[in-house]
């Protein structure tokens, strides 16, 4: 037989251990289910690095003979045992300082727009309803949008009486009025119209959206203000804590690994490692 039709083997992988300790293919195999990739090889790494990081704490916890209480989540779901006591050591080995006030006022001034509050719109709107899955009746709720427009453009005072004819949104018997609405409340596509349109305007064209056909009208706009410090200081300091917190793991974790002895798998640098 020619050495052409022979598949290449792919090479096999090397055993791996932690502290002496391995960690076998069926282990990582049944592992790998619950570290989704990008590739087949990806998701046997990342399972491998898991599993190779649970022994290495779990090596810990026996050296250093730490027993804690399970601990239960608002929904009710009790910690095991072994994950007490990985969470136990982790508290015990990582000091995380909270961040100071000057910190946080700091990162305040530097992302002022990140604490801009919501822009409210008041605005009307008629909904030529037709899914997308059906083209026929999707095209013709926009030419039914279309010739509503063209209605408006000699008309706009018509706009309540046409909603409450023609629209399928509950709307319509406030004559489209949807009062006002928060920035992220409607669909992108809406909400990029509602910012085209000057107050007083109706759009020129259909706007489409996975219910229909829209006509839009924007009868105001009033763009959120940026939050004082002192409401969203207290959402600033969780979020420095959780990111020193965050890398103080990943580093004692780099630490932990590298007096572990692992055998087999090569480790990543601390940014890709975490303890949650």
């Amino acid at each position: 037989m020619s050495s052409c039709s022979v598949r290449p083997q792919a090479a096999p992988r090397r055993p791996i251990s932690v502290g002496g300790r391995p960690i076998s293919q069926a282990m990582i195999s049944r592992e790998v289910q619950n570290h989704p990739a990008e590739t087949p090889v990806g998701a046997w790494k990342q399972a491998a690095l898991a599993l190779v990081l649970r022994e290495a704490l779990a090596q810990e916890v026996r050296r250093l003979g730490i027993a804690a209480e399970p601990l239960a989540d608002a929904d009710g779901r009790r910690e095991t045992q072994s994950e007490a006591d990985m969470r136990a050591l982790v508290e015990r080995e990582v000091s995380v300082p909270e961040p100071t006030q000057d910190e946080c006022r700091r990162f305040y001034e530097t992302n002022r727009t990140r604490f801009r509050a919501p822009t409210l719109y008041e605005a009307a709107h008629i909904l030529i309803g037709a899914p997308r899955a059906d083209e026929a009746a999707y095209a013709a709720a926009r030419e039914a949008a279309a010739r509503l427009i063209a209605h408006l453009d000699e008309r706009p005072q018509d706009f309540a009486a046409l909603a409450r004819a023609h629209s399928t949104c509950p709307s319509r018997e406030e004559g489209g009025h949807l009062g006002q609405v928060r920035s992220g409340e409607t669909t992108p596509e809406f909400e990029a119209a509602l910012d085209a349109l000057q107050p007083g305007a109706t759009t020129a064209q259909p706007v489409e959206t996975r219910y229909g056909h829209h006509v839009i009208r924007l009868d105001r706009r009033i763009h959120g203000e940026i939050l004082p410090f002192e409401s969203v200081a207290p959402r600033i300091a969780h979020y420095l804590g959780e990111a020193v917190r965050r890398r103080a793991q990943a580093q004692y974790v780099a630490r932990l690994l590298a007096r572990a002895n692992v055998v087999g798998l090569d480790i990543p640098a601390p940014d890709a490692l975490g303890v949650h």
